[in-house]
């Protein structure tokens, strides 16, 4: 069996440490806010070269805390990717805004950016660009679009901790990153948890009352404020994990490149590079147009296989029918086409070239 992702092989990597920092942390019985959130936050903060660092209690949040903070709420637009988990257009639900989609590039996956210049009106404040699979996104170009309209720009850094555009980290170039620690992510916790990076002490004053109820001061609150902080024990976990990330991410690329190689000559498209940013390959996925007949012949071999995402957020149940005159083709298109196989750090050269041998025999079959 070769699962998608192998957490268990991980942790027994890690145990000893891992172990010993959940076992202090108990013992110092500081819970809520405790040393290994702060220190984490610092760490996190010198990991991403970001000056400012707030955790949270997941991904959804941070990016939802991320939103409230700049003040985005009814009558606002904000402008993002059909093509990503629904958490990012969630977000500004929760807020009140509008989310406004457009499509997505057909190589990178991630917002093409003459889509999202035209789509700027009078009520669009803001754009959240994903960093899918663990591709960075066109921030440059993103950047100076925002500049133009006087937008803020929010990156979506749930699966890119450790991608880099010109050797700078992603979470540092618009005015707040949000990063998930869902435990399958390049950085992940043995739970739910996430956290915000920010460029500005106000922000991040801000951020700090808004995940704990609106209070800087215990019992004085100075706005209406979520529950939302990071657990102490997925804090001392993943300081342990922060360590090795560079490594992590080292090893996807291999997995990562030694599948391209692999799959060469098939009918099938591997992830595009743009050889600006640093992918992380939080994903390794593939477009086919025989995505039912790999799937199920990877199923046959115990070998495990995802669609990430089926279903574009603009054709969702959840947003009715305002959205049923929108076409975004080339999402569409990606949507139906995507499949996306077996990677983690741990993944061996064996275990590659068995799932590469795997998908070229299913097209033979």
């Amino acid at each position: 069996m070769i699962p998608m992702v192998d957490l268990r092989t991980q942790y027994h990597s890690l145990k000893a440490d891992i172990d010993k920092a959940v076992l202090d942390a108990l013992d110092a019985t500081q819970f809520i806010l405790g040393p290994n959130v702060r220190q984490l936050e610092e760490e996190v903060s010198q990991s991403l070269a970001v000056p400012h660092v707030v955790s949270c209690a997941s991904g959804t949040d941070a990016l939802h805390l991320a939103l409230a903070a700049l003040g985005i709420g009814p009558g606002d637009e904000v402008i993002t990717t059909p093509f990503t988990f629904i958490a990012t257009a969630e977000a500004i639900a929760y807020v009140g805004a509008t989310p406004v989609f457009v499509d997505i590039d057909a190589k990178t996956f991630n917002l093409d950016l003459a889509q999202v210049r035209g789509a700027v009106t009078p009520k669009t404040k803001a754009v959240i660009a994903v960093h899918l699979f663990g591709q960075p996104a066109d921030v440059h170009g993103l950047m100076e679009a925002c500049c133009k309209d006087n937008l803020y720009l929010i990156e979506d850094c749930a699966q890119s901790f450790g991608a880099t555009v010109g050797g700078k980290p992603t979470g540092g170039f618009g005015v707040m990153g949000c990063f998930s620690f869902f435990p399958s992510k390049n950085l992940g916790g043995y739970g739910d948890g996430g956290t915000v990076t920010t460029l500005t002490d106000a922000h991040k004053q801000e951020l700090l009352a808004l995940r704990n109820h609106g209070s800087h001061v215990r019992y004085y609150h100075d706005v209406i404020g979520y529950n939302s902080r990071l657990d102490e024990l997925q804090a001392a976990i993943l300081r342990v994990k922060l360590k090795h990330i560079e490594r992590f991410n080292t090893e996807r690329r291999r997995v990562a490149h030694r599948y391209n190689e692999k799959l060469q000559g098939l009918p099938v498209t591997t992830p595009f590079e743009d050889g600006i940013g640093r992918h992380v390959f939080h994903q390794y996925t593939i477009l086919t147009d025989h995505r039912e007949q790999i799937s199920a012949f990877l199923t046959d071999k115990k070998i495990a296989s995802a669609v990430y995402y089926p279903v574009p957020l603009h054709r969702q149940k959840a947003f009715g029918d305002r959205f049923s005159s929108l076409s975004l083709p080339v999402a569409e298109s990606v949507s139906q086409r995507c499949l996306s196989l077996p990677i983690y750090p741990e993944m061996t050269n064996d275990q590659v070239d068995e799932v590469a041998a795997a998908v070229r025999d299913a097209l033979r079959s």
